[in-house]
């Protein structure tokens, strides 16, 4: 008789945990997952990364936003072939940028660098 209580007992127990296992199993999983968003905030090289691209993307949209102007109002065929690539090439990085920015936005809660713009324009000319 004894045997078949602590036989029950063991059972019960085993089902109490296989019910109650996924949501705790959860819980835990959600607790680290943010604890890892909140190192990946403070994690020194991802800042560096995305401050890194970010620079790099300015850069260029910057230099292609140059040649367009330097080139949109020559009468030669090539200089005007050249400055709409070159707008082409701007208004795509400006997208990438925008968008880039946007989904990296949670990285400068506290304060975005003065050198790194919120938004790129697209050249409409």
């Amino acid at each position: 008789m004894k045997n078949i209580i602590i036989v029950i007992l063991v059972m019960a127990l085993a089902v109490v945990l296989i019910v109650f296992a996924a949501p705790i199993r959860g819980a835990i999983n959600s607790w680290v997952f943010g604890i890892k968003k909140v190192d990946e905030v403070t994690d020194y090289g991802t800042l560096k990364n995305v401050e890194d691209t970010a620079r790099s993307m300015q850069a260029s949209y910057k230099a292609d936003k140059q040649r367009y102007l330097q080139y949109k109002d020559s009468e030669d065929k090539d200089e005007k072939r050249w400055s709409n690539e070159a707008r082409n090439k701007a208004n795509s990085t400006a997208a990438s940028y925008n968008e880039f920015i946007l989904k990296n936005s949670y990285i400068w809660k506290a304060a975005m660098p003065p050198d790194i713009q919120m938004e790129l324009p697209l050249i409409t000319d």
